[in-house]
């Protein structure tokens, strides 16, 4: 299991959706501090609509401590990147936690402080509303709804 964590971190850092999706059990649940809870092809997806987004143009991706048995596995990940609504640079700190069914990825949690990030992408304003629940929702909302308006295209 641990070579499929590493396969999926490679073709992250190749921005490669494809790959990374094939790593996923058809029935994987998804869940980050952005998006909140993914199901099957809608977190496929996330990850197709991340690869081809303005912020794959800087992207850069590092990843470390991957540890894996048969059931369970982490990895520690870093992005830097040009947040594309701000211009302003970002790099953001990745604790993800997996389980596996059938020699697939079937859980995948990302952990990340949303407030650090919130300040990066945002500057003074996320200082002020990153810790807010508004924002937090708002977050959620807007990435939900740009995942939703890019499957629609897809169609």
């Amino acid at each position: 299991m641990k070579q499929l964590l590493i396969n999926f971190y490679e073709a992250f850092q190749r921005l490669d959706a494809e790959a990374m999706v094939a790593c996923y059990h058809p029935d994987v649940v998804f869940e980050d501090p952005a998006f909140g809870v993914l199901h099957g092809n809608r977190a496929n997806n996330m990850w197709r609509m991340l690869c081809k987004s303005q912020e794959s143009k800087d992207f850069k991706l590092t990843y470390s401590s991957v540890e894996a048995n048969q059931n369970t596995g982490s990895v520690l990940w870093e992005s830097f990147y040009t947040f594309s609504k701000t211009n302003k640079k970002v790099h953001n700190v990745i604790q993800a936690q997996f389980k596996f069914k059938d020699g697939k990825i079937i859980e995948h949690i990302d952990e990340f402080d949303l407030y650090d990030w919130s300040k990066q992408a945002f500057g003074a304003r996320g200082r002020i509303l990153g810790k807010t629940l508004f924002f937090k929702n708002k977050l959620k909302h807007r990435a939900n709804f740009l995942l939703t308006n890019f499957e629609n295209k897809q169609r």
